[in-house]
């Protein structure tokens, strides 16, 4: 029998982390940040639930930190085993490993000061540049569709989860006493309507599923009415004169708005004189997305194709890219006709907290929220209407515009989520909803209760076997 144990995910959205055990082995399926509140987020620099040094292989979902973030803890508590997942992913995991391995190291220092100065005792970071690259050397990349075996009795398969570049659903093969059993985690299925990648791989037969549940208990707005409402807002502001701010996630999501704003330019809508794209992450993942376009669906790779243009950068004329933090500082004396997209996606951190300081009080300015906001992220209280926005001991008042765009949201929602599941034969697969807030997962499963699934809301540390 094969053991599977839920020890994150489960109770929200990140935290990725499952452990299963078969024929003496050990795999561990994501290692994620939890991220959200700052009482969520102690759990990181937490023991792992599970012994490190018992893992035999490790198979990664795709990039995103809420599913790799804990990679370099995971190596500097013992584990020297190989890494799995695809080659874009691990092209990406360098880039954002070492930008979080940055981040806490400037946090730690920040937080060591005030430390000293109360006669405290100082505090380590979660990990450092150097787990990260004890990390990195790990990993082994591979193809969609390409089976292959990672330790005796498991194989695995990676196909198109089209979320973000590289992400995939993960395909797990189990063999014990000559009888094959299949896990399938879905990781975080794209939505079939955004740009550039393929929409996600069907798979139609599996033993135990483990599906998301992020966008579980709603629908997005159609694409072409967030398409249009995304016109108007830059329309509107482009006659106000106000600067527009989109944080925006690195991976993924950036790339999804320049190319849409990239559409406005080539038909002439867009009249700013210019996008900066301020987020050094940001540009060195645009870059790896454009070494890449073998992955892109057939009618975005076309478009640029078509502009004469090989590159998003291209696509769009008006991108610049501010890398230092001196370029950044000076778009602060840029009062209208400019779009700034920087991060972090939840304006929990990142360059973004900085424009929002020189911005967000302006009556004339605009935010426009692109992705899922966790709930206790600053992102989350402007969606919710908060009138002050916090920035360390300074209160700025909120008088911008918020936009809510969930239509360019990466993630499935929770009509594509009953479309993909529908593809499985039956019996059905034991279903198992991960990765939502309560209300979705309970929404979800209410829906597909409807098509005839029966579908478990697991519990932190719960075990299962099959």
């Amino acid at each position: 029998m094969a053991n599977l144990t839920f020890y994150g995910a489960t109770e929200g959205v990140t935290g990725s982390s499952y452990i299963l055990e078969t024929g003496g082995k050990t795999i561990l399926l994501d290692c994620g940040l939890f991220q959200g509140s700052r009482e969520e987020e102690k759990a990181n620099k937490q023991a792992f639930q599970f012994e490190v040094k018992k893992i035999d292989a490790v198979v990664l979902s795709h990039a995103h930190l809420d599913h790799s973030g804990r990679l370099p803890k995971l190596v500097a508590d013992g584990y020297s085993g190989p890494l799995y997942m695809t080659d874009p992913t691990s092209e990406l995991l360098e880039v954002m490993l070492k930008d979080a391995a940055s981040l806490q190291q400037r946090d730690t220092e920040w937080e060591n000061k005030r430390r000293r100065r109360a006669g405290k005792k100082e505090i380590e970071p979660t990990y450092t540049i150097e787990d990260v690259e004890a990390a990195l050397a790990l990993c082994d990349g591979s193809s969609y569709g390409y089976r292959r075996e990672i330790v005796d009795g498991v194989e695995i398969c990676f196909r198109d989860a089209g979320h973000i570049l590289g992400s995939s659903i993960v395909e797990i093969f189990i063999t014990e006493d000559g009888v094959e059993k299949k896990l399938v985690f879905s990781g975080d299925l794209g939505n079939s309507c955004a740009a550039l990648l393929r929409d996600p791989d069907i798979v139609e037969d599996a033993d135990v599923l483990l599906l998301e549940s992020t966008y579980g208990d709603r629908n997005h707005k159609p694409m072409d009415e967030t398409l249009k409402e995304f016109e108007d807002i830059i329309t509107e502001a482009s006659e106000n004169g106000g600067n527009i701010m989109i944080p925006s996630f690195a991976v993924g999501r950036t790339q999804e708005i320049i190319f849409r704003l990239g559409e406005l330019y080539q038909k002439g809508i867009l009249r700013h004189q210019a996008v900066y794209l301020d987020s050094p992450m940001a540009i060195a993942v645009t870059e790896i997305y454009h070494r890449y376009q073998n992955v892109y669906n057939t009618e975005d790779a076309a478009a640029l194709q078509q502009g004469k243009v090989g590159s998003l950068h291209t696509f769009l004329p008006v991108l610049r890219y501010s890398t230092s933090t001196e370029e950044s500082m000076a778009l602060n004396k840029i009062e209208a006709g400019s779009i700034i997209i920087a991060g972090s996606g939840m304006c929990t951190g990142g360059r973004i907290r900085h424009h929002f300081k020189h911005n967000l009080w302006r009556r004339n300015a605009h935010v426009i929220i692109v992705g899922y906001q966790a709930m206790g992220t600053p992102g989350r209280a402007l969606v919710d209407g908060a009138k002050v926005f916090r920035l360390g001991g300074e209160k700025i008042a909120v008088n911008a515009t918020i936009h809510t765009l969930g239509g360019f949201s990466a993630h499935a929602s929770q009509s594509q989520l009953v479309d993909w599941i529908k593809h499985f034969n039956k019996p059905h697969p034991r279903l198992f909803l991960i990765h939502g807030e309560a209300e979705a997962k309970i929404a979800l499963k209410e829906c597909l209760a409807g098509e005839g699934w029966s579908a478990e809301i697991p519990r932190n540390s719960e075990s299962i076997t099959f």
